[in-house]
């Protein structure tokens, strides 16, 4: 990635029961999500980039200096939106106002207001338009902060900043937004750095993921190939796995089933349950670890619907010790399986050695 397509932070920020240090090179598109337990420095790290935490570092916006040992641009000179927790709407204004309000205010700054064709365009991606005319306290949770991502946007940012976005929301509300921010995340042009300790919203927004671990990105990389790490494995909730892109391409309807086939090999793929979208449409579907088992054999009469031939890339020790990981390249796409070492062992699974994979429950995402 060069200094001209690509954000390049580096921070070092120490504090008396705290301290930041790291140095990152990420996607100038698409949707990365720093990713960690509370107290892992995930808001911290946001805040620097912000330009609202002052740490020692430097900063590079696709060949844009915000930071460095000679500058320091602050906050309002940066071409970014944010997105905190809680919406923070102005009261006195109904939702067309707050966003007038931010696209007039970036107007006398460097971006300029976002042009109005296209500030309508987002009001229509995140299902606003019938709310323009209401204040903050006649909106839902929900409805709040569709109009603070709406106004995050108006402003015409290089880079949008999302903290937490819908943690402050009960979880009808989480699962009504989220649908709006994929649509997002299909459209926007510009990079999105989406904190959360949320498995199932990475799961389902990221394209890159950065996880961080007391104030240090332990991990960076594409999500796909981020999760199928073995050196260290990457637990979105309760177990490691993967998630994979993948396409709508056949449908059961007698057993309400399709087939999602994987978007680096279209002549592979898995039976899933069916969630009712198009054939052709963009999906991803997440496999955890605990629900692929190996056999060096095709079996037949069984329950399980999909069954896939791979190979055998690396295997490593789980967290505990009587556990194995195994990455399989299924069809063109790496899969992560648990076993037991003794079930490892008496397979004498080695590298290089051809395994049916068999996937129990797959889950699909969005």
């Amino acid at each position: 990635m060069s200094a001209q397509n690509a954000i390049h932070a580096r921070f070092k920020l120490d504090r008396a029961d705290f301290s930041l240090d790291v140095d990152l090179d990420l996607p100038n598109r698409g949707v990365t999500a720093l990713f960690g337990h509370s107290g892992s420095g995930k808001t911290t790290l946001l805040r620097c980039i912000a330009g609202l935490e002052r740490a020692q570092g430097a900063l590079n916006m696709n060949g844009e200096i915000w930071q460095d040992a000679t500058t320091f641009l602050p906050t309002h000179k940066r071409a970014l939106g944010y997105v905190f927790q809680e919406a923070s709407l102005f009261p006195h204004l109904t939702a067309r106002g707050n966003l007038e309000y931010g696209r007039k205010r970036a107007g006398d700054g460097k971006s300029g207001g976002m042009d109005r064709a296209v500030l309508d365009h987002i009001v229509d991606l995140l299902g606003i338009g019938p709310l323009l005319d209401r204040r903050p306290d006649q909106l839902s949770g929900g409805e709040r902060q569709r109009v603070g991502i709406a106004r995050a946007l108006a402003v015409k940012p290089q880079l949008l900043l999302m903290d937490e976005p819908l943690a402050a929301l009960d979880l009808a509300r989480k699962q009504e937004i989220l649908p709006y921010l994929e649509r997002l995340h299909e459209e926007l042009e510009i990079p999105v750095l989406y904190v959360s300790h949320a498995p199932d919203e990475v799961a389902r927004l990221a394209d890159h993921i950065v996880v961080m671990r007391d104030g240090r990105a332990v991990a960076s990389g594409p999500l796909t190939e981020t999760l199928a790490r073995l050196d260290l494995p990457i637990h979105l909730g309760e177990d490691a796995g993967v998630v994979l892109d993948a396409v709508v391409a056949e449908r059961d309807a007698q057993w309400q089933l399709a087939r999602a086939t994987f978007a680096d090999n279209p002549d592979a793929g898995v039976w899933v349950r069916d969630g009712g979208h198009a054939l052709g449409h963009p999906v991803r579907v997440r496999i955890l670890a605990r629900d692929i088992s190996l056999a060096i054999t095709r079996h037949s009469g069984t329950s399980i619907q999909n069954i896939l031939p791979g190979v055998v890339e690396t295997l490593a020790d789980d967290t505990h010790p009587a556990l194995a990981l195994v990455r399989v390249n299924v069809c063109g796409v790496k899969v992560v399986a648990r076993l037991t070492r003794r079930s490892a062992h008496d397979l004498g699974l080695t590298p290089g050695q051809i395994v049916y994979a068999q996937i129990k429950a797959v889950a699909l995402i969005g």
